[in-house]
């Protein structure tokens, strides 16, 4: 196309275009503020199902009339109890059973030995799902929060599920205002218009908004299963990837603009030369979320699909929907820095850029191995890093009613009450099972579920049987969420699975937690391997070579390394924090390979575009002059976005962000910057092989020889 007919031509498709995506985004818009009511947070459904607690949880149907999830009710007066103190539990108790979704009748209320302190057990039925939540505020408003040296918390599973879901409901509301906040702040940073900002941001809105539109369809049909911290991340996720896509587009946008008169043209160019990278990047992003399809975790393999579905709904909005919005602005949109059709040298514009690559010539080998030395001293902070499931008390960065509830409960009581371990077991072997559990250290009562199934039946009371088992349970001395419980089941599952003929199985909520830790190591141990693997194969495809996809790789390795040693130092001597979740390693070894990846793709896949006309060496240091600024840009975007978890009181969601935080300002300014461009560079023509480029320009080969 060229002239008046070509140019009006190439805006009424852009005009098309953008208001085709405008009807789109009126239609999908609403569903973001709607994927509260498809996510789930039931940590039991999580499980693979051939793990023990399932197969617990699967057995423990058949001895209840309906399923329930107990909340703890406990009072608790230092100076005793008094008679008022009693009358009032009775009449809340009386209260807590009327609720809707309550399992009645409920357990007599259960005294402390040191007469302080008074738990009601108040089931609620499992059928009530995210509801659960909602029962719980009922009894928090109905309980109070005690006054005269009188108080009350609500602990237990349903506790910790409702202060859980109260967390998650900020998503919607203040995460994404952070979120576009911190990006407006930083798109006005970067471009210095008044104008061009509007342009990215508006973009990843509508990614948002489209993603949101298929997780909710999906979610709803039961096809994927959302959870608050998939949600969460997914927010995050595509604003973050979603405005580096576009800083690319449009920093190689204001490079054609240079080169061409009309903007359609420029747009054009723009378009052949920087889609295949952000293709490859987004797909390598979207391949290696995938791969966790392969966890045995369902909370895992919820992620997968839910992350991938937001960035393919980013790259299909920023390769058509960002372009026509450009080419209809056309060059006023750079106000108040219009670039002018002069055929400058991109190199020219980027000076700070320029000398950074003229540095990294002259000591070239020097620059990396420093920079890789450096690197692996911050990885020795690894050592510091210890995986373990964060205890109720741990798991929020600030104090909760279900935190403070555990903690009474722990004072007056064995600290497992209300939360008991389940055993299953053949009826002719109970009185060996039951010995073998007494005789676990940490345990400190076993007793039968009885045939009136309250658990609290007169001596002799028979057990229920159902299918030829009983059910007993083993109360914990430390609380079901701590590293002592989980030590516990692992040695009471190997006490019981040695009585011959039991057929034993043990379940209950810190089962639940010691059969996630071992199937998140298992993931690691299966998705890490298969996600080096796609990403090389992905590489060399975009690169055409071998020896330049393994240099990234292991770049990415030790830049991943080095980011988990100095996050370990700053969550134990910074934030203070207990440890980390089992999921973390995977997790962020995803989201910073994935991530991380991505920089090296935009930088090399320009230096390999300029090494077909300059020469690999030549290549290199316009490439890194060319893409330095905009790549910076980027890492601090989706670095800043990925802080913005730091919003939501949940520990293992603040570790994660500052985590891919931390890790992409490592990649784009030490990795990207200096050891990439320095290894590519002293290796000259060799970074191509077996390729084309590493047989072109034999006087560069000489001189690499020499």
């Amino acid at each position: 196309m060229s002239g008046p007919v070509g140019r009006g031509r190439a805006t009424l498709i852009a005009v098309v275009v953008v208001l085709a995506w405008l009807v789109i985004g009126a239609v999908a818009g609403p569903y973001s503020g709607r994927l509260g009511d498809v996510a789930t947070n039931d940590n039991a459904a999580f499980l693979p199902a051939d793990a023990e607690a399932t197969r617990a949880q699967d057995l423990a149907g058949g001895f209840v009339d309906r399923q329930s999830t107990p909340a703890l009710v406990v009072y608790e007066r230092r100076s005793g109890l008094t008679e008022a103190d009693k009358q009032r539990v009775a009449a809340d108790a009386a209260r807590f059973a009327q609720l809707p979704g309550v399992v009645g009748p409920l357990p007599p209320p259960i005294p402390s030995a040191d007469g302080q302190a008074l738990q009601v057990v108040v089931p609620i039925d499992d059928a009530e799902g995210e509801r659960i939540g909602s029962v719980v505020e009922r009894i928090r408003e109905i309980a109070g929060g005690g006054a005269n040296g009188l108080t009350v918390d609500v602990a237990g599973p349903a506790g910790l599920l409702a202060d859980l879901i109260e967390v998650f409901s900020a998503i919607d509301g203040a995460l994404l205002l952070v979120t576009l906040c911190v990006v407006l702040v930083i798109l006005l940073i970067v471009y210095r218009s008044p104008v061009l900002w509007a342009f990215p941001l508006l973009a990843a809105g509508m990614s948002y908004a489209l993603a949101s539109l298929f997780v909710y369809l999906l979610a709803d049909a039961d096809l994927v299963t959302l959870n608050g911290q998939a949600q969460g991340i997914l927010t995050v996720l595509v604003f973050g990837a979603g405005t580096d896509y576009a800083l690319l587009l449009v920093a190689r946008y204001r490079e054609e603009l240079h080169r061409h008169e009309k903007p359609w043209a420029a747009m054009r160019a723009a378009w052949r030369g920087a889609a295949p990278a952000i293709i490859a990047s987004g797909g390598t992003v979207i391949v290696s979320l995938l791969c966790l399809l392969l966890s045995s975790l369902n909370s895992n393999r919820a992620l997968g699909p839910v992350a991938a579905i937001g960035i393919a709904a980013t790259l299909l909005v920023m390769l058509t929907f960002l372009p026509a919005l450009l080419v209809i602005g056309g060059r006023w949109v750079f106000w108040p820095r219009r670039p002018r059709n002069d055929r400058a040298d991109p190199q020219a514009e980027h000076g700070i850029w320029a000398r950074i690559a003229g540095f990294v010539a002259r000591r070239a080998r020097r620059v990396w191995v420093v920079t890789a030395l450096l690197l692996a001293v911050l990885a020795v902070g690894l050592t510091q890093l210890g995986t373990t499931t964060l205890g109720q008390s741990d798991l929020f960065t600030q104090r909760t009613d279900s935190v403070a509830g555990q903690a009474v409960i722990a004072r007056h009581y064995p600290a497992g009450t209300g939360s008991p371990a389940t055993i299953f077991t053949s009826r002719q072997t109970a009185r060996q099972v039951t010995e073998a559990a007494q005789g676990v250290g940490g345990v400190a009562a076993v007793r039968p579920v009885t045939a009136d199934r309250a658990g609290a039946a007169a001596p002799g009371a028979p057990p229920l049987v159902v299918d030829g088992r009983v059910q007993l349970e083993a109360t914990l001395a430390d609380p079901p969420d701590s590293d002592g419980a989980e030590r516990t089941i692992r040695e009471l599952r190997m006490a019981v699975h040695r009585v011959p003929e039991a057929g034993a199985v043990v379940g209950g909520f810190t089962a639940i937690n010691v059969d996630t830790t071992d199937a998140a190591e298992r993931d690691q141990n299966v998705i890490i391997p298969v996600v080096l693997a796609v990403i090389a194969v992905i590489l060399a495809l975009l690169l055409r070579a071998i020896v330049a996809p393994v240099l990234l790789i292991v770049t990415v390795l030790l830049s991943f390394a080095a980011t988990l040693g100095l996050c370990a130092l700053l969550f134990r001597y910074v934030f203070d924090f207990p440890g980390v979740d089992a999921s973390f390693p995977l997790f962020a070894f995803v989201f910073l390979v994935a991530l991380g990846i991505d920089y090296n793709i935009f930088l090399m896949s320009r230096v390999r575009e300029e090494s077909t006309r300059r020469g690999t060496r030549a290549g290199v240091l316009a490439g890194l002059a060319v893409t330095g600024g905009v790549i910076t840009s980027a890492g601090v975007v989706l670095a800043a976005t990925f802080s913005a978890l730091a919003v939501l009181p949940l520990v293992v969601l603040v570790e994660l962000g500052t985590a891919v935080a931390v890790g992409v300002l490592i990649d784009t300014i030490v990795v990207r910057s200096l050891l990439v461009p320095a290894v590519a560079y002293d290796l000259g023509p060799t970074i191509w092989w077996p390729g084309r480029l590493a047989r072109r320009n034999r006087e560069e080969g000489r001189l690499n020889a020499g």
